[in-house]
């Protein structure tokens, strides 16, 4: 495994939900906050930048804030936000940065906060998982590794996932933002 496929499998490794909700994490005034409520602060956070972002822009949307695995997730919902999304999900994923700086700013802790808009993740999510199921069956049957286009982080993570839980092993390869998927036989 290189070095890149190891950073990507530690940046998106999943924690057990046992250990999420005991660590403790020092906060100011030496409180101790839980793994999950500082998650949910970020949250917070997070949702008061993007309020003032929507109003600042004059866009309607409310705001839903949850805990996934051990990543905060905030989603907007509402009338016609595309112009939010972007082409490929470029302005979410820039929008997504600068949540992620504003949560810093507050806390100074690196944030791994997702953000979705309009449902654009949930539903890209879907379809490569569905891609991801087509291309393990082809490796499987063929033996030959596939290779993937490029893809964002998120992507990434989605892909390889769902590549694991059919049976078949995956890598990360390429630079940044030209990084793509390859698919391995299990």
């Amino acid at each position: 495994m290189s070095d890149e496929t190891t950073q990507d499998a530690v940046e998106t490794e999943d924690v057990e939900t046992e250990d999420v909700e005991t660590e403790d994490v020092e906060t100011e005034g030496s409180e101790r906050l839980t793994r999950v409520q500082r998650l949910e602060q970020e949250g917070d956070i997070a949702a008061d930048y993007l309020e003032e972002l929507l109003d600042i822009a004059d866009l309607d949307g409310d705001l839903d804030m949850d805990v996934e695995g051990d990543r905060a997730a905030v989603s907007i919902v509402g009338a016609d936000l595309s112009q939010l999304v972007g082409s490929n999900g470029e302005v979410l994923d820039a929008l997504q940065e600068l949540t992620r700086l504003a949560v810093y700013r507050e806390t100074g802790e690196r944030s791994r906060l997702i953000l979705d808009i309009g449902g654009y993740r949930a539903q890209k999510r879907e379809e490569l998982v569905e891609l991801a199921g087509e291309i393990a069956a082809r490796v499987k049957e063929t033996g030959e590794p596939v290779s993937l286009d490029p893809m964002s982080p998120f992507e990434r993570k989605v892909v390889h996932d769902a590549v694991a839980d059919a049976g078949c092993k995956s890598e990360s390869e390429g630079v940044e933002p030209r990084r793509y998927v390859v698919v391995l036989p299990g």
